[in-house]
């Protein structure tokens, strides 16, 4: 049985005004012929299958072919809810693609049955069981109750999760049992697993109060399909946990590793390998920084005949003074190039550092925790607020812009 791991596509996403519409397309495609090349019997979409809750029709209709497609590869497909992912539009075309041998999990249930799914393998042979669990909303497991403090609420609420896999697990483990499948069984998630590194595209989701998942959380399965987490990662030095990450870099930071999709084999219930498997990069894109002059010396190699698709530049300009005209002085330096210039960034300067914020800097250059950062360490300079409180601080902001965030996708 061999299993492909992949999440967090994003489609429909804007990138600093540009579309990854060609980036998606292109991914897709390469993603049909790992599955054709590698004879790959089911394939796993960890959450976050689009950008919002609304994605633009051009992103329903690439997802509708795919799946098209998939069917014809003679491939099971399992596409589980992400936090950006709307449940009422997942589910609104979830029977048709059933007809298509793809399985649609867009929010948790009580009826454990319904999360537990068979696949099979190309000779029509049950070759594995998963626990197919998606993003979980802290209502549809936990109630709140009066009286309770921050703390008690976190732990209430890692408990409910830790539960609502166990019983899936459970119920995974007496189908095996029951009909005597000498098969693995694989569990899902969309969430955060305490100790990952995360990137600038991903944003904090918070399940209630709770800010992570403790790894031991998870069910002895024989393997961890997650999402959520862009950067492909081990969780825990666990090798069956896994974040396969974004198949494209979804901000420039993204950059500094290889986007990949996971490759999982199996002989009967022993877990054979895990492979990844690297992605192309479908769009050139760049960091430089440095000074004025160094940034102008790492343009050099774009001087170049305009060959494929121009690269899209961040460009962080390390800067005494302000200059009032960067955006010209940038422009002028990259007209004859084969570059677009998608975002550029003041970094201050080595006597700059401190809470005071850049002369001039402008809002469309920081994100909202950047403000909050800054306005909070300006009040902390006055009244010089105890770490532990400025730690509470950070938290409840984080939650309540988690919250709105929620409610924008939804």
């Amino acid at each position: 049985m061999k299993i492909l791991h992949t999440s967090d596509w994003h489609l429909g996403q804007n990138f600093l005004t540009k579309s990854r519409k060609n980036e998606h397309q292109a991914f897709l495609n390469w993603l049909l012929e790992q599955v054709a090349l590698h004879q790959i019997d089911a394939l796993i979409v960890a959450g976050d299958i689009f950008d919002t809750g609304t994605p633009p029709s051009y992103a329903r209709e690439m997802y509708n072919r795919f799946v098209v497609a998939m069917e014809k590869l003679s491939c099971t497909c399992i596409v589980l809810g992400g936090n950006h992912d709307s449940v009422s539009m997942l589910n609104e075309s979830k029977t048709l693609l059933a007809c298509l041998n793809t399985h649609v999990v867009a929010n948790t249930s009580d009826l454990v049955q319904e999360q537990v799914l068979t696949l099979n393998n190309k000779q029509g042979e049950v070759g594995a069981i998963v626990c197919a669990v998606p993003f979980i909303r802290a209502r549809d497991i936990a109630t709140s109750r009066a009286g309770e403090t921050g703390i008690e609420k976190r732990q209430v609420l890692g408990e409910a999760i830790k539960q609502h896999y166990a019983s899936i697990y459970d119920e995974a483990s007496r189908l095996r049992e029951l009909n005597q499948w000498n098969v693995p069984i694989i569990v899902t998630g969309h969430l955060t697993a305490l100790g990952v590194s995360q990137s600038e595209s991903v944003r904090d989701i918070y399940i209630g109060s709770l800010e992570g998942f403790a790894a031991d959380g998870f069910p002895p399965a024989d393997y961890v399909a997650l999402g959520h987490i862009h950067r492909p990662q081990v969780v825990a030095k666990s090798e069956h946990i896994r974040y396969s990450g974004s198949p494209i870099p979804l901000s420039f930071d993204e950059l500094k590793y290889k986007k990949q999709v996971i490759m999982v084999e199996f002989t009967q219930s022993k877990r054979k390998q895990i492979t990844p498997i690297d992605i192309p990069l479908f769009q050139p894109m760049a960091v430089l920084k440095g000074s004025l002059d160094e940034i102008a010396e790492q343009l050099m190699p774009f001087k170049t005949e305009a060959v494929g698709l121009p690269t899209w530049l961040f460009i962080e300009v390390h800067m005494q003074d302000y200059f009032s005209d960067l955006q010209q002085r940038i422009q002028k330096m990259t007209q004859d190039l084969h570059v677009e210039v998608l975002k550029i960034k003041r970094a201050r300067g080595a006597h700059q550092q401190g809470i005071e914020p850049v002369a001039k800097e402008t809002l469309a250059e920081l994100t909202p925790v950047d403000v909050f950062n800054k306005r909070l360490a300006i009040e902390n300079n006055k009244q010089a607020i105890a770490e532990t409180q400025v730690e509470r601080i950070k938290t409840q902001f984080q939650h309540i812009l988690c919250e709105i965030e929620l409610k924008e996708v939804e």
